[in-house]
């Protein structure tokens, strides 16, 4: 399922805060074929923080992020109907920025629950059509290449069936109008019950170098060939990123601490997806300087808390 260019690893520069002259591009990170036919980036882009909770106020700012993100290789954007706020939503930002978008671009997004009238909508197929819809007219497409069926709040995920809801996305794709499925914020039992009725090619849940409660879950869909996501990919503000042993590592490959925490990811599985999102040209780039870093088998072990034993002498 993995796919690998010939690039130069990155030389990360002598300040960490201060962008290359000449970036790595999101290829160094290698290829993924999402659900057996669709090829993209291992790191990508979350649209999350152009409309909710980062810097970008003016929907001119995101469009100019959205397109150096592409010129920079980016080929997997990941987008919510919820990324929205008055006004500014992710979904027009990345039409405005993208449309017509290049063929080998591929925007994955989240539906869940539809609100009316303060309380949920009563039938789940009805719902999820119409949220389907919506991001069908945002984005200006005709179809979706990846749609998520996201699950709860952020609490523990699990205890609730998704049979109901998740059929109806299938039912969607068996008209055209989606091509893959995944879901998002699920347990096991929820992941097993969806993959009975219809084929997951990916599946986002919280993980990070900070947060490896999942890594079952992980290693299902490594069985299966099937994309992991992880969102708050930098801990979501759980856990402070730089602290030790990421910050010693960082110091090793003078990166800086989300850029290893990036690359960490990267180096766990061959199906793991990185999707750090940023409201800065700058951050933006030194994200996808991580796709070139790489970390040494010492520092896999450092990051997992364990020390690699000495080579033999002699």
């Amino acid at each position: 399922m993995l796919t690998t260019r010939t690039v130069p690893a990155v030389t990360t520069n002598e300040n960490p805060t201060t962008a290359v002259e000449s970036p790595t591009t999101a290829a160094a990170a290698g290829d993924f074929i999402l659900g057996g036919d669709l090829r993209i980036s291992r790191l990508g882009f979350g649209a999350m923080r152009l409309a909710l909770g980062g810097r970008v106020r003016e929907p001119a700012a995101g469009v100019a992020i959205l397109r150096r993100a592409v010129e920079l290789g980016v080929s997997h954007i990941d987008t919510a109907a919820s990324y929205g706020f008055g006004d500014l939503h992710a979904h027009e930002m990345i039409r405005q920025a993208l449309s017509p978008y290049p063929d080998d671009l591929v925007i994955a997004t989240k539906v869940g629950p539809l609100l009316e009238g303060g309380g949920a909508f009563a039938d789940p197929a009805t719902a999820q059509r119409r949220l389907v819809e919506q991001d069908l007219r945002r984005l200006g497409r005709d179809h979706l290449d990846l749609v998520y069926l996201r699950v709860g709040g952020m609490g523990k995920p699990g205890g609730e069936s998704i049979g109901e809801r998740f059929a109806a996305l299938a039912e969607l794709r068996r008209e055209g109008l989606i091509r893959h499925l995944g879901v998002s914020h699920v347990d096991a039992t929820q992941l097993a019950e969806a993959r009975s009725i219809a084929p997951v090619a990916a599946v986002q849940n919280r993980f990070s170098v900070h947060d490896q409660d999942d890594l079952p879950i992980l290693a299902q869909c490594e069985q299966g060939g099937i994309a992991y996501v992880p969102y708050f990919p930098l801990g979501g503000g759980r856990a402070r990123v730089d602290q030790a042993p990421v910050a010693t590592v960082a110091a090793r490959h003078r990166a800086t601490a989300a850029q290893v925490a990036l690359a960490w990811l990267l180096a766990t599985s061959p199906v793991t997806l990185a999707i750090p999102g940023t409201s800065s040209l700058d951050h933006l780039v030194e994200n996808i300087t991580a796709a070139g870093i790489r970390l040494t088998a010492e520092d896999l072990a450092e990051l997992a808390g364990q020390r690699s034993p000495l080579p033999p002498r002699g």
